[in-house]
């Protein structure tokens, strides 16, 4: 072998050891989600448990400031429908906004993409999830993740009364495979009578020509925003979106790639409000929060994750929840960037 011979051999040899061990020390960077157990999980909301007392619960809807702030919970849903839960995990508490990914996927299945997105945007924003937006000047909300798109999204369902409330509950009893999963009717009564501002949207909507029924509409919006479940609920809905919706168990009924993309890009835009940017930045996963104290979080071809924590930030996402997500994102690298 002569000399060049030898150093390109040589060369070469450095250069395949240098990759070998770059990619042995990026393997061992990426910590293994199957090593997850209930004690990480225990840990990780032991340790932010009193954030809770950086937060406020909702009281602007009377019933939900009776929740117990001290509350919380971490569900995760994982390979082959793998269930981990700590904390209160049995405490119940109401949907709210997370309703709105399930009536988007009904709404879009029944009518199609282009239809749906033809009387809304597809963009992010810096507002509050009760802001009116563009409402008053393009005439159109600008997702279907704040209140004005959700409650367009929910009014072109189809059927009359209260048919397009039934089909959200039954596709969240579906997807959590609970059929004992109700609406309280007590939020939904207290969510009626205080809904004004969420009243306005909806007759300026019509006003608009963008919906033409009646009230009956946005009660269906008020039931659905009042379905009550479980951060195990929360986890498999999460778990539903991120494998392209195909239930925890396996069951492919709904399986839909396209839809589980359109659903998860609007998490990740709009989901978590006027503070999604932000969270795209420190989580990097398609969230949807509701001011009940719940965050759904889809792992895309993963996992699903499911926090409860009642009290909220400015922003009107729980605040422990957004940091148990938060520590368990970072210990297992699960953000998407």
């Amino acid at each position: 072998m002569n000399k060049n011979s030898f150093l390109f051999s040589a060369k070469g040899i450095y250069i395949a050891a240098f990759l070998s061990l770059n990619t042995v020390m990026y393997a061992q960077k990426k910590a293994d989600i199957s090593t997850i157990s209930e004690k990480t999980l225990s840990s990780i909301l032991e340790k932010n448990r009193t954030y809770y007392t950086q937060g406020k619960v909702a009281d602007y809807i009377p019933e939900l400031g009776k929740m117990d702030a001290k509350a919380i919970a971490f569900s995760v849903v994982g390979k082959n429908g793998r269930v981990l839960n700590v904390g209160d995990v049995h405490k119940k508490f109401t949907m709210q906004s997370i309703s709105k990914i399930i009536a988007l996927m009904i709404a879009v299945n029944e009518k199609g993409e282009a239809n749906v997105f033809d009387k809304m945007g597809y963009f992010g924003t810096d507002k509050p999830f009760n802001h009116f937006s563009n409402l008053e000047t393009t005439g159109k909300p600008m997702n279907p993740m704040m209140n004005a798109g959700a409650i367009l999204t929910t009014s072109l369902i189809s059927g009359e009364g209260e048919k397009p409330f039934l089909k959200i509950l039954d596709l969240v009893r579906y997807i959590t495979k609970d059929q004992t999963i109700e609406y309280n009717t007590s939020v939904y009564e207290s969510e009626k009578s205080t809904g004004h501002r969420n009243r306005g949207m909806f007759y300026l909507m019509k006003n608009n020509g963008l919906i033409s029924g009646n009230e009956d509409q946005l009660d269906n919006y008020f039931k659905q925003c009042s379905i009550e479940l479980t951060a195990e609920d929360l986890a498999k809905i999460g778990y539903f979106f991120a494998n392209e919706c195909v239930r925890f168990d396996g069951d492919a009924q709904y399986k839909n790639v396209e839809l589980a993309k359109l659903v998860e890009s609007q998490m990740l835009i709009a989901g978590m409000y006027e503070f999604s940017g932000e969270y795209a930045r420190t989580v990097g996963l398609p969230s949807k929060s509701g001011v009940g104290g719940g965050i759904t979080v889809s792992v895309p071809g993963k996992m699903g994750i499911g926090v409860f924590s009642p009290a909220l930030d400015q922003h009107g996402n729980s605040s422990a929840g957004y940091h148990m997500i938060l520590d368990l994102v970072k210990q297992y690298d699960l953000s998407l960037f």
